[in-house]
């Protein structure tokens, strides 16, 4: 059995201390009553929640799995989830961020991916089907009909419903332009979706009274490729005059996957059969819904990536704590006990910082890029409004990518820590290694992160949100640099953010000579991207620790970690900038 407890003193000194979100929220258009005293009530019925009916559900859920039956296409999810979507529900989570004109809280993002991330380290599987749901809703907000909103977004923003993204195809993953889905016209307007889509999370399930799925299908003239896409509401039920579930359409699960991870999260085949559906924007512009969903799903993948992190850190910590296991190498820490406990090892606590540093990092990090959603959203002046969609778009590739990726070196570390004992079952670990692996696959690769980062990002928008974030982090250097408590961080910052832009603008410049080099550069130039990023915001929160209210233990831990971060961690990108430098020559033609 696992522990889990909500890090709220963590969050809260990231949102407050190191973010100063509570004077940037109060100064957003709505934003007067966002201050530190709703965000922090919210934040501790969200702890509540995840720590008492989320948390007890995650090993059992996963041991059982999701059951599905094939004369019916039912799909049943693991004892207690359903009762904890309930209680969810019933919260008004589910619309915790929506617009009021929608039945929900407006609360800021900021705050409901900090929620988010205390809910997927209760439930990492549970948390999917409400994931799924606030991709639809994002779409619906921006692309639906004042009457596709009231009769859809409103039953999810209400919790009654769910939603989904139907986007992937069997012969169409990452290249959704070979996708093969039908849309023809009916006479009353509305379309028959003909199709099969596979991977599609909480695309069955009995959490809800009804589920509206999101498609991606081809209109009869559509021009060939991602350019011919539209999407589609499809419901499962279509919606009566009242707006109650009504006749079933013809939109099943054909079959669940039997993954790796995430058992407790229904992956379906979802075959469409001349299902009713209708049009959510315009012909041929599916695309730009699609990447609205995506976007901020990749956002709260990233979140995902940070709470598998957090729980198996917690853990491993606790382990450490209590193992009596051999003595220090300098002599007996604990004589009056049998051995001393691991936390004696050098090695031990190198895997407990690696994963701290990681963690918290990555919990600015997120943070940090949800904040700027709301200033994007909700900003005072249209200035301010383009620069945080800059940084947001910026920062997206970085936050899933890379977060993700240190989900799989945190994960695994603590289940080094057991040893032996990770390894078996009963005593969790391995679960959270497994359900990891999955977090660097879906809505795009850690490769499509990185080619997204370098050729979109940073080519093709001629890294207009990486001169921001430079420039952020050369005026943090140039304020600081004569602060004694962040002496031997700023040198190092400085001086990396400095290669960062160097190492850009060469890269630019060899990928123009030779596109190749893109390809081949870009995970490393994602990796250097990654450890920089966190380097600046383990430097910001020395700086907010120092001048905070916190204990003195808690400003210490802050210290050593980055420290530690600095000293053992930064320097990774070296292999990263040798890598990049190496080209593509070094990446031979295999037959």
């Amino acid at each position: 059995m696992t522990i889990y407890k909500a890090p709220l003193a963590d969050q809260r000194f990231a949102l407050f201390d190191l973010l100063g979100a509570e004077a940037i929220l109060t100064k957003l258009q709505g934003g007067a009553e966002h201050g530190r005293d709703l965000l922090d009530a919210v934040l501790e019925e969200a702890g509540k929640l995840a720590e008492q009916v989320l948390a007890p559900t995650n090993a059992s859920g996963d041991a059982e799995g999701c059951h599905y039956d094939k004369a019916t296409h039912a799909v049943t999810t693991p004892k207690g989830f359903k009762e904890a979507f309930k209680a969810f529900a019933e919260g008004g989570w589910a619309g915790l961020t929506a617009q009021e004109k929608f039945g929900g809280q407006a609360l800021p993002g900021v705050l409901g991916t900090a929620t988010t991330e205390l809910f997927q380290s209760g439930n990492l599987s549970w948390s999917l089907y409400p994931l799924l749901s606030e991709g639809a809703c994002h779409a619906m907000e921006l692309h639906g009909t004042e009457a596709q909103q009231h009769t859809y977004l409103k039953p999810i923003v209400e919790g009654r419903w769910t939603g989904t993204m139907c986007l992937t195809e069997p012969q169409a993953g990452s290249d959704l332009g070979l996708l093969k889905t039908r849309a023809e016209p009916n006479a009353d307007g509305s379309y028959a979706i003909s199709g099969t889509k596979i991977f599609i999370s909480a695309g069955e399930h009995d959490l809800a009274e009804n589920i509206v799925h999101l498609v991606l299908a081809r209109l009869p003239d559509a021009p060939a490729g991602s350019r011919g896409i539209s999407m589609f509401i499809v419901p499962k039920f279509k919606a009566n005059a009242d707006g109650s579930p009504g006749e079933r359409n013809k939109a099943y699960a054909g079959a669940i996957e039997h993954k790796m991870g995430i058992k407790g999260s229904a992956t379906c085949v979802m075959n469409f059969d001349g299902a009713e559906g209708y049009l959510i924007g315009q012909p041929h512009k599916g695309l730009a819904a699609m990447f609205t969903m995506m976007n901020a799903a990749r956002l709260s993948v990233g979140v995902q990536g940070l709470a598998l992190a957090e729980r198996a850190y917690q853990n491993s910590l606790n382990y450490a704590r209590e193992r009596l296991q051999g003595r220090a190498l300098s002599g007996a820490k604990l004589p009056e006990k049998p051995a001393d406990n691991l936390l004696v090892q050098p090695d031990v606590r190198r895997m407990l910082l690696t994963q701290r540093a990681f963690v918290e990092g990555s919990r600015a990090l997120l943070l940090y890029t949800a904040l700027q959603t709301d200033i994007e959203a909700r900003g005072a002046d249209e200035a301010q409004r383009r620069q945080a969609s800059e940084l947001v778009a910026f920062l997206i590739p970085i936050a899933k990518g890379v977060v993700t990726e240190l989900a799989q070196e945190c994960t695994k570390e603590a289940l080094q820590v057991y040893g032996g004992h990770g390894y078996i079952g009963e005593n969790g670990m391995e679960q959270f290694v497994r359900d990891a692996r999955i977090i660097t696959l879906y809505e795009g690769t850690t490769g499509i992160q990185a080619a997204d980062l370098l050729g979109r990002k940073i080519l093709q928008l001629q890294g207009v949100g990486a001169k921001h974030f430079l420039g952020e982090i050369g005026a943090f250097c140039k304020a600081h640099a004569g602060d004694a408590a962040l002496r031997t961080l700023i040198g190092p910052l400085a001086a990396a953010a400095k290669e960062w832009s160097e190492l850009t603008s060469a890269l630019a410049q060899r990928v123009q000579a030779n596109p190749e080099e893109l390809g081949a550069a870009a995970v490393d130039y994602l990796w250097y991207s990654g450890y920089v990023t966190l380097a600046y915001f383990w430097a910001r929160s020395v700086a907010a620790a120092e001048a905070g209210s916190q204990s003195a233990a808690f400003k210490q831990a802050k210290r050593d970690t980055a420290a530690f971060y600095f000293a053992r961690i930064l320097p990774r990108i070296l292999t990263h900038k040798a890598a990049i430098e190496a080209g593509v020559a070094t990446l031979p033609d295999i037959a």
